[in-house]
């Protein structure tokens, strides 16, 4: 008998409207993830005061957390909190650091996680991995897929501009990343997950080829479905191949050889996508990646980002190592480091002319 079907790790509920907030509680009742309101809520030490304030009222069984940074000591030091209290799910209320922390400390003791985001500025609201620093730098670490996102509209509109610029940046890259994935398939003959490889740039291809802008909901909500929808595809792939290609490999180099100089994700995973499909000669969805990335107000040359021309040959040239045994078309051409400054040579003049 044939396997007709697959289980698929994926959210209970995905929530992404204005005023979605407001109905946390209701949600979460009516989908029987905490018909008691008792939660462990995880809020960051600043911005989440003023959430606190807001749902308090309306989540009078749950207790707040305070987390202070997105560090692996963080989210232990919150699942050593929230141990023995019998709550029924963990929240992480915020943004990605927040988020993370709360995923990584409800796998740890054993509950379901609701990610409730506050901005948009990477895939990793819906992802089964959690980003922390640590000691070495910065490390992934499995867990479960959040059982609820819930995303308001209205929240995303009051958070910075350059949040919701960042997570454009990592949604359009998905393009290369699964270019890359397919490159290893041809070339080494890694196994390619079909529909992961699809949600995946249908994802980036949604975001890229829409023409509304920040201040737009319906742009902001295909925003949203895009960076969730990311977060599932690396569950259906099992990890981050679909999402995860050169141009992350560029953005880790960034982080580890400046890293008091680093801009954010979003902008280094572009920037890293637009040169990454350049080096594989697609050079029409290269500069057509690069003009919607100007036209939302994201960095396409490194001097954007305060990086000379130096600096990022550098860090392509450093990128490999920063994840060893994935192959992506920096592996594939192999190029010196003379070879690297050509191209982007090459690259600056294309997209500049």
């Amino acid at each position: 008998m044939p396997v007709l079907t697959r289980l698929i790790p994926s959210p209970v509920v995905v929530d992404i409207r204005r005023g979605a907030m407001d109905d946390l509680a209701g949600l979460l009742a009516d989908q029987r993830i905490s018909s008691s309101g008792k939660l462990a809520i995880a809020i960051s030490d600043g911005s989440g005061r003023a959430l606190k304030e807001r749902l308090a009222p309306v989540l009078p069984g749950a207790d707040w957390y305070a987390v202070s940074d997105g560090t692996i000591d963080s989210a232990v030091k919150l699942a050593d909190g929230i141990k023995g209290n019998r709550y029924d799910a963990v929240v992480g209320l915020g943004g990605g650091k927040i988020i993370d922390v709360a995923k990584y400390a409800a796998a740890r003791v054993g509950l379901p996680m609701v990610a409730v985001a506050t901005n948009l500025s990477h895939d990793g609201l819906c992802s089964p991995v959690a980003t922390l620093d640590n000691d070495n730098g910065r490390g992934s670490y499995g867990v479960p897929t959040p059982i609820a996102v819930v995303i308001d509209l209205d929240v995303i509109r009051e958070a910075p501009a350059r949040y919701v610029r960042s997570g454009i940046g990592d949604a359009i890259s998905n393009i290369s990343c699964v270019a890359d994935w397919e490159l290893a398939h041809e070339v080494n003959g890694e196994e390619i997950d079909g529909l992961a490889a699809a949600m995946a740039r249908q994802a980036g291809e949604a975001v890229l080829r829409h023409p509304g802008g920040v201040g737009d909901d319906a742009f902001l909500k295909v925003l949203a479905e895009g960076l969730v929808l990311t977060g599932i595809s690396m569950s259906v792939a099992g990890d981050s191949r679909p999402a995860s290609g050169a141009c992350h490999e560029i953005n880790h180099a960034f982080d580890l050889l400046y890293p008091q100089r680093a801009a954010s994700h979003g902008e280094q995973v572009g920037l890293g996508a637009c040169f990454a499909m350049h080096l594989r000669g697609a050079r029409q969805e290269s500069l057509l990646m690069a003009s919607i990335l100007r036209r939302h107000g994201l960095p396409v040359l490194p001097q954007e980002i305060g990086f000379s021309a130096d600096e990022f040959v550098k860090a392509v040239d450093y990128a490999p190592q920063t994840r060893p045994g994935r192959f992506t078309v920096l592996e594939h051409l192999n190029l010196s480091i003379d070879q690297i400054r050509d191209a982007y040579d090459d690259y600056a003049t294309t997209i500049s002319s």
